[in-house]
């Protein structure tokens, strides 16, 4: 499923968001694909870079969190690098977007355009925005490496957003208990289970048991793939390992 050399180029140039849009505009009209959520995708109630915008809304203080993230999250660190070396390097400016959204989600994946939106009315911590844009990376990363069908193959859909609770950090120890989330046997296999169908009910137009049964299908195969952090990282900790094991990869073959 890997994409030709050419195609991981293209993957994040504006001519391939201005492509993208045309045919997911023409997709969007049987079905929304989660696009109501994020009404500034479409019509943006402050003209970008004015006055009200930066008086009424929240973005100065996202662009300086999101900022903060890449500079230090290891988790952010570590995807970036991935996707830098696949091909598709990731700028601030040009794939992150700041926008007010719909009061249900944090973030989300516009893959049309290759671009992140981070929900600036609802993310007011640092660690809430450590979490997101690490969540939609590994989308994004998904969707560098592999030809993802976001909007016909609904097992594509179901397998990163798998990854992505599972890989993010959102079903650590300490985000669970800030939930009153308890449990010991295979808790956080629930979790992520719990975690990827909200994400998949927020954005598709399809029952739960439909959302339950193409999970429960790649649960298994997509729960166990954890590229590009090679384990499963719990916590800041664990991502620090495997963020110095990725930048030391190139070593321990020079050395062989």
């Amino acid at each position: 499923m890997a994409p030709s050399e050419e195609n991981k180029e293209n993957l994040f140039t504006n001519k391939q968001a201005s492509d993208g849009n045309k045919s997911a505009g023409s997709e969007r009209k049987d079905e929304d694909f989660g696009y109501g959520l994020y009404p500034d995708r479409t019509r943006r109630k402050y003209k970008e870079g004015s006055i009200g915008e930066s008086l009424f809304t929240f973005k100065h203080k996202c662009n300086i969190m999101l900022q903060f993230t890449l500079d230090t999250s290891p988790y952010a660190k570590l995807l970036l690098g991935a996707m830098r070396n696949s091909g598709c390097t990731v700028y601030k400016d040009r794939h992150f977007s700041c926008e007010d959204c719909d009061g249900t989600v944090s973030g989300g994946f516009d893959a049309a355009s290759s671009q992140i939106v981070l929900c600036q009315n609802n993310i007011h911590q640092q660690g809430h925005m450590n979490r997101v844009v690490t969540h939609e990376l590994i989308h994004a990363f998904d969707h560098c490496r592999a030809r993802v069908d976001w909007f016909s193959n609904f097992r594509h859909l179901a397998c990163s957003e798998i990854r992505a609770a599972n890989l993010s950090g959102d079903c650590s120890f300490i985000n669970e208990i800030s939930r009153f989330n308890f449990g010991l046997k295979e808790h956080h296999q629930e979790c992520v289970r719990s975690r990827a169908l909200r994400s998949i009910l927020a954005v598709r137009k399809v029952s739960r048991e439909e959302a339950e049964r193409v999970v429960d299908e790649v649960f298994d195969s997509c729960f166990n793939d954890h590229a590009p952090f090679g384990r499963i990282p719990h916590s800041k900790k664990d991502a620090k390992f495997a963020h110095r094991d990725f930048e030391n990869r190139d070593r321990y073959h020079a050395n062989l």
